[in-house]
């Protein structure tokens, strides 16, 4: 496949990239949380800060979730290799997550647990958001070296797959939280839907691969 950019300049800048701790992937996610806690305490957030503070946090981890989605096209189309900070940028989309979740049920609710349950149960897009956030646990859980030696490569790799379903759900959470056919819900569905679509191809190249790969192995048995 025909790459976007010149392999020289790929090359010159994955090289600049290895020189950058993986490290910075979580300082550089930390930015939109200080950005938004001082315009908490200076009265930037308008006339719901509350309101504002969820949608913050909760838009600021679904655009993290789709730079995950992302690295892998990115690195098919223009060679551009940022595989060493997915882990660092998927953790933080999903802190962001629960810091939505947190601020939805004590600032919103109030610690009213009767009522949180209630809605969850009674508002869909609550239910679908709820849904997203629990597929996501075990892959936060799992997001280490430690359990990538304890599942083993492949079935890592499968439990992982659960993040193409849980962005998709933390998409379709925001659109319908909108209820309305407001442009900016519908572009993030768009790229994601977009993003997954790109990797069918290359999946499908893999899965050959690994084929030819056993059949070759095979015939020199």
């Amino acid at each position: 496949m025909a790459r976007l950019l010149p392999d020289g300049m790929a090359r010159r800048i994955n090289k600049a990239l290895r020189r950058v701790p993986a490290g910075t992937g979580y300082l550089l996610c930390l930015l939109p949380f200080l950005w938004l806690t001082w315009l908490t305490f200076s009265g930037g957030l308008g006339a719901d800060p509350v309101k504002e503070i969820e949608h913050r946090l909760g838009e600021t981890g679904l655009q993290l979730l789709v730079v995950v989605l992302a690295i892998t096209p990115l690195r098919l189309w223009t060679g551009i290799i940022l595989a060493r900070f997915r882990r660092a940028i998927a953790l933080m989309g999903f802190y962001y997550i629960v810091a939505h979740l947190a601020a939805w049920l004590v600032l919103d609710m109030g610690l009213l647990w009767s009522q949180a349950v209630e809605d969850i149960f009674k508002r869909p897009y609550i239910t679908i958001g709820m849904a997203a956030l629990i597929l996501m646990i075990p892959l936060a859980l799992t997001s280490n070296d430690k359990a990538v030696r304890w599942l083993g490569g492949k079935r890592w790799l499968k439990l992982h797959r659960l993040t193409y379903v849980a962005v998709l759900l933390g998409a379709l959470h925001y659109v319908w939280l909108v209820r309305t056919w407001e442009a900016e819900p519908l572009v993030y569905m768009a790229i994601i839907v977009l993003l997954l679509v790109a990797r069918v191809p290359w999946q499908r190249y893999m899965t050959s691969s690994t084929s030819v790969g056993h059949g070759a192995a095979a015939a020199r048995r």
